[in-house]
């Protein structure tokens, strides 16, 4: 018996690599560094002294007990483009972060460069956190001074595109901070110049 077998093209994983790209992040942001307990408080904690009172036993508990699990179990943290608003339940900040526009990497085609975009989105009630401080933007700080330049695992080199803002409704609206994922090949320190 003859069989014609076929021979399928080898896999190019450069979409498989998402969920590891998003778990770097997430560590990076909440358990990789001395930032993660302000950004917990500004996402769960919606009081205007929410990283000023260092000394509330009730904020340091619901800290405590908030571990990166339940910010993404809760929908602080999510990575569709959704915000659940179940009935009755407490008003929150959220981190949409998002990957777009990708495109082929320029030394090794095995990778996709790509944008990621973070939706910072607060209720305008919560804004305000005093000294002239924005909720969003306080966010947006510290997203930014972890990840802008940053080379990451899996990820390669963040660079900083751009910020905007944005609004949802009459309620809800914050920023869109920007970052253009230049993915290198394994053990790459800088980014190749471009061959012209």
């Amino acid at each position: 018996m003859k069989r014609d077998v076929i021979k399928l093209p080898s896999r190019n994983l450069s979409f498989y690599s998402f969920e590891k790209d998003v778990e770097t992040i997430v560590k990076k942001l909440f358990t990789e560094n001395t930032y993660s307990e302000d950004l917990k408080r500004l996402l769960v904690i919606n009081k205007k002294d929410c990283i000023d009172d260092r000394t509330s036993e009730v904020y340091r508990n619901i800290i405590k007990d908030t571990t990166v699990a339940k910010l993404v179990e809760n929908g602080y943290i999510t990575t569709t483009p959704k915000i659940r608003f179940p009935e009755h339940e407490e008003i929150k900040s959220y981190i949409v972060i998002s990957f777009d526009d990708f495109t082929l990497n320029d030394t090794n085609p095995e990778f996709r460069d790509c944008t990621i975009s973070f939706d910072i989105i607060c209720h305008l009630d919560y804004w305000d956190i005093g000294n002239y401080r924005l909720r969003p933007l306080k966010i947006a700080g510290i997203i930014d001074s972890l990840l802008n330049n940053s080379k990451l695992s899996g990820i390669g080199t963040l660079n900083f595109l751009g910020c905007g803002q944005i609004q949802l409704d009459e309620n809800l609206a914050g920023y869109t901070l920007l970052y253009r994922a230049v993915h290198m090949t394994e053990g790459d320190d800088s980014i190749p110049p471009k061959e012209e």
